[in-house]
């Protein structure tokens, strides 16, 4: 049996959890810039307010109903999330975290205790120890543990634990869960099953294998397979390397300046390279991307990518962000006003402790690699500890062309000075 952790709403959950005068009043979370919908409360999902709707279309509807506004607060959120995954972790033998606010477990080892007993444990636990909300999906596959964290999410009688293991409840909830709402099923592929006379995930389970495999190819079989109860997506226990980081930002305001475009690409390489050592790899290709705002009919639009190469793979801030920088200066067009760039490393290969690769060409590289390894060592060690952008590049420059965030709460858990004091 699999279990699926969903926490409910949980950005708006994490900002809850510092304000619990929120509790019962609608609140929603906003995108970079304080664009769109990102998180929502029930009351606020009851209001109207869509997922993904653009704030400044609502500006009225959350006036009215008094909706608490947040910006989103990215750093807040990963660190409850990491919270809530170190509670899963103590409370199941296997646990393989899925996105920030979902995790499967096994629970096969529960069945004397009893699997749905331990997984309302699970839910008050969590709920005590972080102060986020879970809702529980169990069923003999990943898939149909999926099916059954939404029923858990969306009807109350479930008290936010629902198990799928007899063939009944399995069929009554396929029955109910619509063709797009299956997890890995996408707006084409739905569109396709529906041209099909395909509409439930129960019609799925039961279509011919030979058409399935047709029209959705090898993944369409494996999730009509766990549909019908048969597991074919074990649990991952060790997640895969990564082939590729991106870091890239929506500026909150027109960038016209090259100087304050290379400044916002240095500190994206900065935070790719970080990325890269704690992923324990090096990369070799170096790419940059910017372009203009495509919601501004009126203004010139630009896109742009370039690419450069180092010398040799590297997981170095420094090495890394000089490669940024000619790349950039190989798209930039001056007389555009830009709203977004992005630094994307690639061309992985595994950093071994100790180990250096030589050049043929200076002598003290080896050397010269130790001591920049130590830098960034330290740099890291520093950052850790008094928080990010402590140490950083002298290239780097947050202040020109950061996202707006008028509206974040503080950084309870990440940054000294935002630290919650109580007055007694």
């Amino acid at each position: 049996m699999f279990a699926l952790i969903d926490c409910n709403n949980f950005y708006v959950s994490c900002e809850r959890v510092f304000n619990p005068a929120l509790n019962g009043k609608p609140v929603v979370v906003l995108s970079n810039n304080d664009g769109c919908f990102i998180s929502r409360s029930e009351e606020a999902k009851a209001l109207g307010l869509p997922m993904g709707g653009p704030a400044f279309k609502y500006r009225d509807l959350l006036r009215k109903h008094r909706v608490t506004v947040f910006s989103a607060n990215f750093p807040l959120y990963g660190d409850m999330s990491s919270r809530v995954m170190t509670t899963l972790g103590a409370l199941a033998p296997e646990i393989e975290v899925y996105s920030i606010d979902e995790a499967f477990l096994d629970m096969g080892g529960f069945r004397r205790l009893g699997t749905a007993e331990h997984a309302a444990h699970i839910c008050r636990t969590v709920q005590r120890h972080t102060g986020i909300p879970v809702s529980i999906g169990i069923g003999p596959t990943k898939t149909l543990a999926k099916a059954a964290s939404r029923l858990a999410k969306k009807n109350p009688r479930h008290r936010g634990v629902c198990m799928l293991s007899k063939p009944d409840e399995i069929q009554e909830a396929l029955a109910s869960l619509c063709i797009g709402d299956i997890w890995g099923i996408g707006k084409q592929w739905s569109k396709t099953l529906q041209s099909l006379n395909i509409h439930t995930a129960l019609d799925l389970s039961r279509a011919p294998a030979q058409m399935v495999r047709q029209h959705l190819n090898t993944p369409g079989i494996r999730m009509q397979e766990e549909l019908k109860g048969h597991s074919c997506l074990p649990l991952e226990l060790v997640r895969p390397p990564k082939q590729s980081i991106c870091t890239s930002r929506s500026f909150g305001r027109t960038v016209s300046a090259y100087e304050e475009l290379q400044q916002a690409v240095a500190t994206f390489a900065g935070t790719c390279a970080m990325k890269l050592r704690r992923e324990g790899s090096l990369a070799l290709t170096v790419t940059v991307f910017i372009h203009t705002s495509h919601f501004d009919g009126a203004a010139r639009q630009c896109r742009g990518s370039g690419t450069a190469a180092l010398n040799q793979p590297s997981q170095d801030s420094i090495s890394i962000a000089r490669a940024a920088e000619r790349a950039l200066a190989s798209i930039w067009q001056p007389g555009y006003g830009y709203k977004k760039a992005g630094v994307a490393v690639s061309g992985f290969s595994p950093a071994m402790a100790g180990v250096t690769e030589l050049s043929l060409f200076r002598n003290d590289r080896a050397e010269q690699e130790k001591r920049r390894q130590k830098l960034m060592q330290t740099m890291d060690a520093v950052n850790l500890r008094y928080g990010s952008g402590t140490l950083r590049l002298a290239a780097e420059n947050t202040e020109t062309w950061k996202p707006r965030q008028k509206q974040r709460s503080a950084r309870c858990t990440t940054v000294w000075e935002e630290i919650v004091t109580v007055r007694v």
